[in-house]
């Protein structure tokens, strides 16, 4: 009776949290090529990952995922795509739920949000293997997210982002005042608004790692923001109130 009680929750289990996919676009800060207030010389270098404000640096995406304990680093991927400088595979420790993030030159920041919109959409996928199992990310990962400058601040896309298929994809987008620029795109894509912006922010990953962890627990829209909200706060001081202002889920 024991054995198949556990089977029933094991089993529970296993469609509770079975394997998730997450491809996090990352545009490089850079000084030279984007309309963003300038940082240091090392931080703003949109060609150098290494020091890059929102890659290498401490709290940049590969940095603070290397570092935490709920990440581990699986795969280095050559990059066939000059666009993209680095890619990196993680693992979650406590489910099965990969993420891929790439790091893309900085002076390409619009034809990284137009490859966040496509994937949005269902489009491109990009595929990985590791030992005897192939991963599909792109348009076939189950969250999306964009770290960076708006650059729609900057420019308009003359392109349509129609959805490919029937699944819902959530996507977060850490980058300035993102729920007002990103908004008709994202209705075209019929991808579902899981964390944007109101107004200017510093998209470094604390507040993408708070999210993913809810949702990786299946937690609600609301939880997930709430968990964002707080990490924000908690390393800007921003308070409670205006950090929910701030972050905000759907429409």
């Amino acid at each position: 009776m024991k054995k198949f009680i556990f089977s029933i929750v094991f089993s529970i289990s296993l469609v509770a949290f079975g394997q998730k996919k997450i491809h996090v676009f990352v545009a490089l800060c850079d000084n030279i090529n984007q309309g963003i207030v300038p940082v240091s010389k090392s931080l703003g270098n949109g060609q150098n990952p290494q020091t890059n404000l929102y890659w290498g640096a401490l709290y940049g995406v590969k940095t603070y995922l290397k570092q935490s304990k709920e990440w581990n680093l699986v795969k280095v991927i050559p990059s066939k795509n000059a666009k993209i400088l680095e890619s990196l595979l993680f693992k979650h420790t406590n489910s099965d739920t990969y993420l891929l993030a790439q790091a893309y030159d900085g002076k390409y920041i619009k034809e990284t949000t137009i490859d966040f919109l496509q994937a949005s959409s269902g489009k491109n996928s990009v595929e990985i293997q590791i030992k005897n199992k192939k991963l599909s990310f792109g348009g076939n990962a189950d969250l999306i997210a964009y770290v960076g400058h708006d650059g729609l601040m900057e420019f308009d896309l003359d392109m349509k982002f129609n959805p490919q298929n029937k699944k819902k994809r959530d996507v977060i987008i850490l980058a300035c005042v993102s729920k007002a620029y990103f908004t008709p795109y994202i209705q075209q894509t019929g991808a579902n608004p899981l964390v944007w912006t109101t107004g200017l922010m510093s998209p470094e990953a604390y507040t993408l790692k708070s999210a993913i962890e809810g949702w990786i627990k299946n937690e609600s829209d609301a939880e997930i923001r709430e968990r964002a909200v707080k990490a924000y706060h908690q390393y800007q001081k921003c308070g409670m109130r205006g950090a929910r202002g701030l972050l905000v889920t759907g429409y």
